[in-house]
């Protein structure tokens, strides 16, 4: 089943991607890899802010970190990568605007992995970082960035 045909069964529209917000490019192609940089979520177009731990619930972060995931395929879109050619999501790295107590960032990353689990099946199973900061761009809840390895041409 293709991608596409799978993001369907699921239900899963891709977001508009995202422009960048400061001087980067959101997908960089070096060697059959793909490198992703952090994106925000964006949920029915507006952006989730705020601070785990303090007015942020932990399913908002869930579906928060799934948003981040679903923008990052649609960075993929974006820069003419079919998702077809995905031989394997890499890593994941989630940063998780939260408070010094809060503890469940990996819970709250668990929506990003999730999703590429759903989407792609044992290729989307990846390595991960999920770490706890004081502040995200723009006031965000989470960003999600990905390495992702690309069938050759």
């Amino acid at each position: 089943m293709s991608i596409e045909n799978r993001l369907n069964e699921l239900g899963l529209k891709l977001p508009e991607a995202a422009a960048p917000v400061a001087s980067y490019i959101p997908v960089v192609v070096q060697n059959d890899f793909a490198h992703v940089s952090g994106q925000l979520p964006f949920i029915d177009g507006e952006l989730v802010t705020g601070r785990l731990g303090e007015d942020v619930s932990l399913d908002d972060g869930i579906a928060a970190a799934r948003a981040c995931g679903l923008m990052i395929l649609a960075q993929l879109h974006q820069a003419l990568i079919p998702l077809d050619r995905v031989a394997r999501i890499v890593k994941l790295g989630a940063f998780v605007n939260s408070t010094p107590d809060f503890t469940d960032q990996p819970k709250v990353a668990n929506g990003a992995s999730d999703l590429m689990f759903e989407v792609f099946g044992k290729i989307g199973r990846h390595s991960r970082a999920a770490v706890g900061v004081a502040a995200l761009p723009l006031g965000a809840a989470v960003e999600v960035d990905a390495i992702v390895a690309l069938h050759p041409h």
